[in-house]
């Protein structure tokens, strides 16, 4: 079945009829805002998108859909970095509407959101109970948690308090036939539901609610900044770090290209120019704990070269730290009109050889990369610049990040940490799968979407091309 096909004669004024007015968009010019999401090398364009409003209008949709044997493609605010939330003819099923905190559970500790709410918004809501949600992307202030679940979002603060499955309770699904199923984390016996559709990236069903876990506000938290003179010798500060016996709750890097387009923006953090590197370490728990390991970070990445240490000595200042990381990727736009970001994981040993690496392969395809990511679980992020517009770069950029995936599963790694596989990477599965596993993972597919319409060609390569390759 070809996703480019027309839609059905009949299907628009329906999906009209089930939803609230303006909520089906069919408009060209309309449609091409939804053409890509935040990796531009992935793109389609939808027959039509709909934005429900509730659960009901939800599964309205995906029955529909269903009966007409449409694909659909679910997408929250299309901030993935994976093209995960394109669609090429389909229909597109957008969840931003769907933005109530329905619960907060004080005493359980638990929060139960519609897809659509802001990652953000659900601690914002927990914060008078002196509660949090755990996990945060860095782009926490515009994602959605449907589409950090999809996609078991990550975030700097993973590194202690784990990905976005570690607090996902229990979903309810809608699956592909419009039936709806509430799946928990296998706790009353049976298999853990929840878990197989959390990082299933929409191929499974869409998301409707989210139960997910709360946790307290810490009472000790504290933030340096440690300046380098070689990425490798940062790269090595992230090892000795965690060989001193502490386990940062953040641990990021952030390289001299990425330091320099921050400092041009309104996100400066007043860091010198000629810095090659920078360290953001966070450690939380009880105040003096976490004063403690701060100590014995500090001492770690001095042993390593560092020029300089910056404590974060307020509230203010530790957030304008993380303002310049968390911000760095929307910096990178002053650099070029496109970034194409890589999502590799690899283990921290091999991250003073790999960083040089990066750097001698963006330049051997004559191409910018600036580097920052998530170094203390090694969820390594070599961002390369270029403008989607020339065929040319985009060649190079396909191949230069084909290298470098390549090269972080030859160390250990994989191809993905925290964006998801989608479109973009469904060509490297082979690296890292065989057939039997891809084999299991098609058979989960097929259990609840036997006809293929949930987000088809992402995560999984096509069964044919396996055979032929």
């Amino acid at each position: 079945m070809s996703s480019e096909r027309a839609l059905p004669a009949g299907l628009l004024p329906a999906l009209r009829a089930a939803l609230h007015p303006g909520a089906v968009i069919d408009d060209r010019d309309r449609l091409v805002a939804y053409e890509a999401d935040a990796l531009t090398t992935s793109q389609g364009l939808p027959g039509a998108a709909v934005f429900p409003a509730d659960r009901d209008e939800l599964i309205q949709v995906i029955r529909l859909l269903h009966e007409a044997r449409v694909p659909f493609v679910a997408r929250g605010a299309g901030t993935g970095l994976a093209g995960g939330a394109v669609a090429t003819g389909g229909v597109l099923v957008c969840t931003t509407r769907m933005h109530r905190i329905l619960e907060v559970d004080a005493v359980g500790r638990t929060a139960l959101v519609e897809p659509g709410v802001l990652t953000d918004s659900i601690s914002a809501a927990a914060e008078v109970h002196g509660l949090r949600y755990l996990p945060d992307p860095a782009s926490s202030a515009a994602c959605t948690i449907g589409g950090n679940v999809a996609m078991n979002s990550g975030g700097p603060h993973c590194l202690k308090h784990g990905v976005t499955t570690d607090h996902v309770a229990a979903l309810e699904m809608i699956l592909p036939d419009g039936t709806p199923l509430v799946v928990g984390r296998g706790e009353d016996g049976g298999l853990d539901l929840a878990g197989v559709f959390v990082g299933s990236e929409g191929t499974l069903g869409v998301i409707s609610r989210v139960r997910v876990n709360l946790a307290p506000i810490a009472a000790g938290v504290r933030t340096f900044l440690a300046l380098f003179d070689s990425v490798a010798d940062a790269g090595r500060a992230v090892g000795q770090i965690f060989d001193a016996g502490v386990v940062p709750v953040a641990l990021e890097l952030v390289d001299r290209e990425t330091i320099a387009v921050v400092e041009a923006s309104v996100f400066a953090a007043g860091l010198p120019l000629d810095t090659e590197a920078a360290l953001v370490v966070e450690c939380e728990g009880e105040a003096e704990e976490a004063a403690e390991d701060l100590d014995e970070a500090e001492k770690a990445v001095l042993a390593c070269g560092a020029r300089e240490v910056r404590h974060a000595h307020s509230e203010e200042e530790r957030l304008a730290i993380w303002q310049a990381r968390k911000k760095a990727y929307g910096a990178l736009g002053r650099l070029a009109p496109d970034v194409f970001v890589q999502d590799a994981a690899v283990p921290r040993s091999t991250l003073p050889d790999l960083l040089p690496k990066f750097v001698e392969i963006a330049h051997r395809h004559d191409l910018r990369l600036a580097n920052f990511f998530h170094a203390g679980d090694g969820n390594v992020h070599p961002n390369l610049l270029f403008d989607r517009r020339d065929a040319e770069q985009v060649a190079r950029v396909q191949s230069a990040g084909a290298e470098i995936m390549a090269l972080c599963v030859h160390v250990g790694g994989t191809i993905t940490g925290e964006h998801g596989v989608g479109a973009d990477k469904v060509r490297h599965m082979d690296l890292v799968f065989g057939e039997p596993e891809l084999q299991i993972m098609r058979a989960l597919r097929d259990a609840t979407d036997r006809t293929g319409l949930a987000n088809p060609g992402k995560l999984l390569p096509d069964e044919r091309e396996d055979e032929t390759t």
